[in-house]
């Protein structure tokens, strides 16, 4: 920065006003003639301010031109990128929430199937499971609970989704009998070939198939957890060691009739998006097995990069290949 040149005032002070009419009156000179030295000594004041501050404004100017004119732009330049840069990155983090609560929560929170799949097109259990499809009769799983959390802690670990105590036993329960882990694809999504660990809490390293909900093709529901981070990050390829970070970052841009398919013990389960919804961090119903259809669930934090809410997309089973 440059420093201004500071200079006296281009005004007589009242002391130096008195002292001149003394002077003036102690030579006898009349009233007329004293102002007229007061103005002339005033002019003179000014214009030896007019002259230090041209001066002044004369060496700050060779100053600037002695700079480099790179130095110059840079000045100017420089704390316009660093500005330009924070709008940017602000943008792009606000954007997305803004997005999520104008065009995406209000469709979430209707809590209203958007196109139900015909009955005919899901692979229901049985001939009993059909016949007790009625909402009266509907069996669901007795459910004691895990309870979900909602202070800040590291989500790469699924057991920081729950209480204490169901973490603990979610790190430590033995993997659901039959396949131990399987594959799943969303081709909308680009996700191709992620492994669904069956058990376990660490979310960096795979999807995670909460232990006790249903395998792929069978009656029930698998729920499969994924964490997600601010869309400007995902990247699901195979190739990204860190995939898994923000491998459902996308999940609830899924809609009614997309494809599922997951990969198990030499089959391919192909399910088909039926709904998607979102709940508070303390809602486990969606843990819950119900045993009148082939349903998977995919359950993230949204909106997307926070951890207010959980979305959940549900899907039928429509084909086995």
């Amino acid at each position: 920065m440059f420093q201004k040149h500071t200079t006296p005032s281009s005004t007589l002070s009242q002391q130096e006003i008195i002292a001149l009419y003394r002077q003036a009156v102690a030579s006898g000179q009349s009233l007329g003639e004293i102002e007229k030295k007061v103005q002339a000594k005033q002019e003179r004041l000014g214009a030896t301010d007019r002259v230090e501050q041209t001066e002044a404004l004369r060496r700050e100017t060779t100053l600037k031109n002695k700079l480099p004119r790179i130095v110059r732009l840079g000045a100017f330049t420089v704390p316009a990128v660093f500005m330009l840069a924070g709008l940017y990155l602000v943008g792009t983090a606000l954007f997305p929430l803004v997005r999520y609560y104008v065009s995406t929560s209000p469709q979430l929170q209707a809590a209203v199937l958007k196109t139900p799949i015909p009955l005919d097109n899901v692979l229901d259990g049985n001939a009993v499971a059909i016949v007790g499809s009625s909402e009266s009769v509907i069996r669901e799983k007795p459910y004691t609970g895990p309870v979900f959390l909602t202070t800040q802690l590291d989500y790469t670990n699924l057991s920081n989704w729950f209480d204490t105590e169901t973490g603990k036993a979610l790190a430590a329960e033995p993997p659901t009998q039959g396949f131990t882990e399987y594959t799943l694809d969303i081709p909308k999504l680009n996700i191709t070939n992620a492994i669904v660990a069956v058990g376990g809490t660490d979310l960096n390293q795979s999807l995670i198939a909460y232990p006790g909900t249903a395998l792929p093709g069978d009656v029930g529901a698998p729920v499969i957890f994924g964490h997600s981070v601010l869309r400007r990050f995902y990247n699901p390829s195979e190739q990204n060691p860190r995939r898994y970070n923000s491998i459902f970052s996308t999940i609830m841009t899924l809609e009614p009739g997309d494809e599922i398919y997951v990969t198990a013990g030499g089959k391919e389960y192909t399910y088909r998006v039926q709904d998607k919804t979102e709940v508070q961090p303390t809602d486990v119903h969606i843990l819950a097995q119900k045993y009148d259809s082939k349903l998977l669930k995919l359950v993230t934090c949204t909106p997307e990069g926070t951890y207010l809410r959980r979305g959940v997309v549900t899907a039928a089973l429509v084909e086995v290949g």
